[in-house]
């Protein structure tokens, strides 16, 4: 397989805290890959400079062979690269439809009109739905966001971020905070948005890792501990005692 975003040495200090340290990394197109590592390894960090929002202090990101390091993230996601946030990012005082028709809006030229007929949108309801229909969310269009349940509402999150139409999907922590019913629902569904993507995520339920992920990196403080398949991960020794506490249960 082709590396579709690769990570050169990548480095980010906060007031002389190296919370990302020089970490290379090289994803695989098409693959599930996840990063993985104990609470203050580095995780959302590093996914905040993929995606653009925080600058590197050093090293360089690559995507699709381009240099992207310090990009605008606007500008990322138009390259098409998209992410998720552990806290849902939705307008809950929309409808379910409405917050899927606002992703799709920002790829078109509506977003730079001043006045728009009430009705300017409605191309865009066919596309809405069927991304509503992928995340299983279909027949609930025309519910408020709001009063979506918890497991719903990711499911939301992940339909606005697939109207995007990303070729890297970035997912903080999916499955946090979800009952074990959602959890399966939630994984179940990353799979199936997953063909003809890629996807890396950050997730600390390692049943969902195994369950889904081609590769994972091990990061301990800032640094990538150890990568490899979810077997040769799992019986290294440095994650036993980094992040499984010193037992192979």
């Amino acid at each position: 397989m082709s590396v579709i975003v690769e990570t050169r040495d990548v480095a980010k200090s906060f007031s002389g805290l190296r919370a990302v340290d020089a970490v290379s990394l090289a994803v695989e197109e098409g693959s599930i890959h996840a990063i993985i590592g104990p609470n203050g390894a580095g995780k959302t960090t590093f996914f905040n400079l993929l995606s653009g929002f925080v600058a590197p202090s050093s090293g360089t990101i690559v995507f699709r062979g381009r240099d992207i390091t310090g990009m605008a993230p606007q500008r990322i996601a138009r390259l098409g690269i998209v992410r998720s946030f552990q806290v849902n990012s939705i307008f809950t005082h929309l409808t379910v439809l409405d917050n899927v028709k606002v992703s799709l809006e920002s790829k078109t030229e509506l977003p730079s009109r001043f006045w728009l007929p009430a009705g300017a949108t409605r191309r865009l309801d066919e596309r809405a739905r069927e991304l509503l229909n992928e995340v299983g969310l279909a027949g609930e269009e025309s519910l408020l966001a709001v009063q979506l349940s918890y497991g719903r509402k990711r499911c939301l999150e992940l339909a606005i971020s697939l109207a995007q139409d990303p070729d890297l999907l970035l997912l903080d922590e999916p499955t946090a905070g979800m009952g074990t019913e959602d959890v399966g629902r939630i994984a179940a569904l990353v799979k199936r948005v997953a063909r003809g993507r890629t996807v890396v995520l950050v997730e600390h339920n390692l049943s969902v890792v195994a369950d889904l992920c081609d590769r994972i990196t091990v990061l301990q403080r800032g640094r990538v501990l150890v990568e490899g398949t979810y077997a040769a991960v799992r019986a290294d020794q440095r994650v036993i005692d980094a992040y499984l506490g010193g037992s192979r249960a």
